[in-house]
């Protein structure tokens, strides 16, 4: 599905979210700051558009994997020609089985992604492993707004909307439909912060941004 859309899935995550969800990288990177992290992994990456904003922290190096091939070959595209190749390196894997040692990165990040792992605790606990003693996880997630009428208003393009402009563009009558539904079943706020925990991250918080459209969440191991 995703090397499906990965041509245009660029250009919908910035219209279809009004351009909002680069202020959301933004504040998931900024929520790593005070880490000062100089070896970072960026779990499901797609076009790496996190992995480039995660560079604002000056790291050494940023490693961002996926599991698809198509979206990847974007994002290389792109650091290319950025001229970013020395710092950022894209791998094609998957996410609840990745090919790092125990205690490898100072910090960890997930846009968008750790609601399509299909064994969600299987995939944060490999967040867990690979990070070092001490070392940082920001993930930003889709959520539901509860508060009237924003909720209302959201559901309305959520499920309505959004998924046809979604398959007019990206000419894939799936992707966008999926969307909705995989937020609509995501254990999210509280419900995610308790996957966190079992998962024996620390200090964990969920953050709420743009009225509950989206959450930050931070852990520590």
């Amino acid at each position: 599905m995703f090397d499906s859309i990965a041509p245009r899935y660029d250009f919908l995550n910035h219209f279809l979210s009004l351009g909002i969800d680069k202020l959301w990288r933004k504040k998931a990177i900024q929520s790593l700051a005070d880490s000062n992290p100089k070896f970072i992994l960026d779990v499901a990456t797609g076009t790496a558009d996190l992995a480039i904003a995660a560079l604002k922290l000056n790291p050494e190096k940023v490693i961002g994997i996926d599991i698809s091939q198509l979206m990847l070959d974007v994002g290389k595209k792109k650091i290319r020609s950025s001229n970013l190749s020395n710092k950022i390196e894209l791998v094609k894997g998957d996410s609840e089985a990745l090919p790092y040692a125990d205690h490898t990165f100072d910090a960890v990040t997930v846009a968008f992604g750790v609601r399509n792992f299909e064994n969600l605790d299987k995939g944060l606990s490999e967040l867990y492993r690979v990070l070092k003693p001490g070392g940082k996880l920001a993930v930003l997630e889709f959520s539901k707004p509860r508060a009237f009428p924003f909720k209302q208003l959201y559901y309305l393009y959520f499920h309505q909307i959004l998924p046809l402009w979604g398959k007019w563009i990206s000419k894939n009558q799936n992707a966008y439909a999926y969307l909705p539904e995989s937020v609509q079943h995501f254990p999210d706020g509280n419900a995610f912060i308790d996957h966190l925990t079992k998962a024996r991250f620390k200090n964990n918080t969920c953050k709420p941004l743009t009225f509950g459209i989206c959450t930050l969440y931070n852990g520590l191991k």
